[in-house]
């Protein structure tokens, strides 16, 4: 750790502005040889991207990351003015902690930094000491006295009378995984819940207040609860973390090793994330400026912005946690389930409800919340949960772009491939790479745990991390050499070197390129069978994406998504725009719009839906549009004149009777008459068991079946697919789910139907084939699966996949069946 001395400190300063004020914090850095001058000049240009007041009366001003060289030695210094400084409109600041860091030696005194921020007396105490010493003492020494051990809890006086310790069972503590899967269980139940780490106590059903415990692997934890069901509580929650709290290892990557590099040029020595070896133009990467407004006066109307802005995130989540899992497997896509978890933590929320009935608005509210814990998170000791801080910024962000008054500095898309530089990337930044246009990621900070890495592999780019700022002073479209094997990246390779990294990419490009070419070719098996491959998608821009990647049309239109963000439901017209343009970009392949889905995992708070105990089995999909039909014939208006331009099928979600069915068909009749609308295809979607027992009857209603195998699986199981402990079982290879697909295809053949699955289990190989196997016509996935699993099917056989489904179908587990 840093020492702090007095001649870091100056007390009684005036200041005019916050301009000022820094230049005096910054100038005792200078003093003390901590940093050059210039260094001062960008801690004003950062507060021109940035905020950093973090409440109650503090501030931390630091400087760019582009001008780190400008540091001498890591250190800071606080200057108090006791008159206080407006830092930004209806900010006053009274103690100007600089920042000049280096490296991570400042992290334990900001650490104590933010154990002031929750308490105001102590803050308003130092703001008007007359002894340097108060200062150091508060900021130097841990309230809890520094104790560091993994040993038992200490007892305290507020701890609860019923308790049991426990002892950490994963490799890695208490991070964001594990303590997902712990709060998702704490909030099963109605008692309150508490869990002390040594002398820490966090609220058991708090993400964030778990993360800022900074449990270590083997830490021993004492788990309280008081309420009516305390009981239950502690015994399912010490089983789970005796159990392991779903902390899955992650795969290897598949593939090959490529060759060692040698090189002459100059290396910059980083951490290997992603194996590859990329050769292009460096590019920085630029993220836009959110600019929200600090004050509101309409309380209430930023709390419903605030609700909206979260719900719509959540599905953005889910969606996104949806496609990595089909892409790359459900340990990669965890950490999406984790940021969900973000958005429901409630001492988030009701920080940032309280900064706004104060008068803030939602989108500063929001923000200075998330800085205040991400701050706290990022001071933790163990390594892997100080890289949980940049989860819960990313979090911040998507909810944060929702509520922005404007976005400024939006990255310009990319005109060429090229080696993608950073400080850092989210998750979410990382996931919505395009492969296509980056050809290798290198970034200054983070490590090979970190999620970024995970979906840097999972997109099969390669990378680097944790190469420090060097990384971030490379000349914009210089041409470099990235090796993802073995973590370095060269930024003046020669001639010479040039040739040896075109050598060992070769294999590489050429595996890719095969994969490229055959995109557009159908999937015939080897005995001349064709399967169609299509994908699901979620927004108009997507319907071009599907068609450059292969796919034979949409299988899946989520309709949500033209309800999401907005303060009314879209008009028919809106709708029909956005249908229309779709059929023009798939070019006369088909589109299947799945009528609106919302209810059960999905919010759209203007729709003012009744909370439900078990909104799974309440109004959701079909029943929802029965219900509204101010929103079901709008919709299916629309549908119906978006399919004078293309070929266009109808599909109802959630069927689980023929009555809601004939339902749902009448009033369809009733619009395409109004309309004088040509006859189109109508399906339905295939999720519970209801609907599978009276497949036979339903058949004579419906044009065709789409089996989505994500729903039907946990209702089948009777398994939330999202359940910390159960989500691993609730597989859709379960045997039990595939003779549900199995008496679908029968009966639908029966009646000359065809079936379709549009869940995540097309997407995966194996569940590919046993689905062919088992007669499904169509397989319907996320777009970055299309490729490959066209390919896989063109080299089976019919047969060959027949008798595959034959053996699944007999199999007794999900685990059997991936082992066939």
């Amino acid at each position: 750790m840093i020492h702090l001395t007095q001649g870091n400190i100056r007390l009684n300063a005036q200041a005019r502005d916050k301009t000022e004020a820094i230049r005096i914090a910054g100038s005792l850095l200078v003093d003390s040889g901590n940093m050059q001058p210039g260094y001062v000049d960008s801690m004003l240009l950062r507060e021109k991207v940035a905020n950093t007041y973090l409440g109650n009366g503090i501030a931390i001003p630091h400087g760019l990351p582009k001008d780190r060289e400008l540091i001498i030695q890591t250190g800071i210094s606080v200057t108090q003015f006791p008159d206080g400084v407006q830092w930004n409109q209806g900010e006053t600041v009274y103690l100007v902690v600089a920042i000049a860091a280096r490296s991570d030696e400042h992290i334990e005194l900001l650490a104590n930094l933010t154990d002031v921020l929750d308490d105001p007396e102590t803050v308003q105490r130092l703001a008007r000491t007359s002894e340097p010493a108060d200062i150091i003492e508060r900021l130097t020494q841990p309230r809890d006295g520094g104790s560091v051990n993994t040993g038992a809890p200490a007892d305290a006086a507020d701890d609860f009378a019923k308790w049991v310790d426990v002892a950490l069972t994963g490799p890695a503590g208490l991070h964001a995984r594990p303590a997902t899967a712990f709060v998702d269980i704490a909030k099963r139940f109605q008692s309150e819940v508490r869990v002390r780490h040594i002398s820490k106590v966090a609220n058991g059903k708090s993400l964030v207040s778990l993360l800022k415990l900074g449990a270590d692997k083997q830490a021993s934890l004492r788990i309280m609860a008081r309420g009516v069901d305390e009981d239950a509580a502690l015994d399912a929650l010490a089983a789970a973390v005796r159990h392991g709290l779903e902390d899955e290892t992650e795969a290897p990557t598949a593939g090959f090793a490529a060759p060692t590099l040698t090189l002459q040029a100059r290396a910059i020595a980083g951490i290997a994330a992603s194996p590859g070896v990329a050769i292009g133009p460096l590019r920085h990467f630029r993220r836009e400026r959110i600019v929200v407004a600090v004050t509101a006066n309409d309380a209430a109307h930023e709390q419903t912005r605030l609700q909206q802005a979260i719900a719509t995130a959540k599905l953005q989540l889910r969606e996104l946690h949806d496609e990595v899992k089909a892409r790359s497997g459900g340990a990669r896509a965890a950490i999406f389930r984790a940021h969900e978890e973000f958005l429901d933590d409630p001492d988030l929320v009701d920080a940032t409800q309280r900064l706004i009935v104060a008068g803030h608005s939602a989108g500063w509210a929001w923000r200075q919340s998330v800085d205040e814990r991400a701050l706290e998170v990022a001071s933790l000791d163990d390594a892997l949960l100080k890289e949980r801080a940049v989860d819960l910024q990313d979090v911040g962000r998507r909810v944060l772009r929702l509520l922005a008054d404007t976005l400024e500095e939006e990255p310009a898309s990319f005109a060429v491939p090229v080696i993608l530089v950073a400080e850092d990337l989210s998750p979410s930044d990382t996931a919505r790479l395009d492969p296509a246009m980056i050809l290798g990621i290198c970034t200054a900070g983070g490590g090979p745990t970190s999620h970024t890495a995970i979906i840097a592999r999972s997109l099969d780019i390669p990378a680097i991390v944790g190469a420090g700022p060097a990384v971030l002073h490379q000349a914009e479209g210089s041409l470099c050499i990235l090796d993802g094997d073995a973590g370095n990246l060269y930024p003046e390779p020669g001639d010479g070197d040039l040739a040896l990294a075109r050598q060992a990419q070769h294999e590489w490009q050429a595996l890719r390129e095969a994969e490229r070419l055959a995109c557009y070719q159908p999937a015939i098996t080897t005995d001349g069978h064709r399967i169609e491959v299509v994908a699901n998608i979620g927004g108009a821009a997507e319907a071009e994406q599907a068609v450059a990647a292969g796919a034979e049309g949409i299988g899946l239109l989520r309709s949500e998504f033209l309800f999401l963000q907005r303060a009314e439901p879209p008009s028919e017209d809106e709708q029909f725009i956005a249908y229309s343009a779709m059929t023009r970009a798939l070019n006369g392949l088909p589109l299947i719009i799945r009528t609106l889905d919302i209810g059960g995992d999905k919010e759209v708070p203007y729709l003012s839906l009744p909370a439900e105990e078990n909104p799974f089995l309440g109004v959701r999909g079909i029943r929802l549009c029965l219900a509204r039909s101010d929103l079901f014939r709008p919709q299916l208006r629309a549908i119906y004149r978006a399919a004078a331009t293309g070929p266009v099928k109808i599909m109802f979600p959630m069927i689980a009777t023929v009555e809601e069915l004939c339902a749902a068909r009448t009033i369809a009749e009733e619009v395409r008459v109004e309309l004088g609308a040509a006859v189109v295809d109508i399906g339905i979607m295939i999720e519970v068991p209801s609907a599978v027992l009276m497949a036979p009857e339903l058949a004579a209603h419906a044009d065709f079946f789409s089996v989505g195998t994500n729903d039907l699986t946990q209702y089948v199981l009777a398994m939330d697919r999202g359940h910390p402990s159960l989500a691993r079982q609730a597989d859709a290879l379960h045997p039990a789910v595939l003779r549900m697909i199995d008496m679908t295809v029968k009966a639908a053949t029966a009646a000359g139907r065809w079936v379709g699955v549009c869940g995540g289990m097309a997407g995966d190989p194996k569940g590919a084939m046993i689905l062919a196997g088992l007669g499904v016509a169509e397989l319907s996935m996320s777009i970055p699966s299309v490729a490959a699993i066209k390919s896989r099917l063109r080299a089976q056989s019919l047969a060959d996949m027949q008798a595959l489904a034959k053996r699944a179908l007999a199999c007794q587990s999900a685990a059997e069946v991936r082992a066939l």
